[in-house]
């Protein structure tokens, strides 16, 4: 989980760059996919079994939405190429290992990696 708090300390500032146009839609949803990423990941902490399962998968099925919108982001230049990079090298981390956990845990979306 700190990678997660790593990339939302990082992510949280440079989004308040983004156009104010944008700001209660494309910019919301980015940081509320990264913040059901953290959301996921605290569940699943504290939980076993069945619901620990559905916890990393909600937090996998998050990581694929920020990375969409990373990407949005960055298509229209409001991340620089090194910031996107940046970002995406974070969020495949964070995708590396939540997907060790739910291959230990037995289930797998498909949808993470690198």
């Amino acid at each position: 989980m700190t990678r997660v708090f790593d990339l939302l300390t990082w992510l949280l500032p440079k989004s308040e760059g983004f156009p104010r146009a944008y700001r209660f839609t494309v910019t919301q949803r980015l940081m509320d996919a990264a913040l059901d990423v953290q959301d996921g990941l605290a569940e699943a902490q504290g939980s076993r079994g069945r619901r620990r399962q559905q916890s990393l998968l909600s937090a996998d099925r998050s990581l694929i939405r920020l990375r969409f919108y990373l990407r949005l982001a960055h298509h229209w230049e409001w991340l620089t190429h090194g910031q996107y990079a940046h970002a995406s090298r974070m969020v495949a981390e964070i995708g590396r290992m939540l997907g060790g956990w739910l291959k230990r845990e037995g289930g797998r979306s498909g949808g993470t990696g690198p």
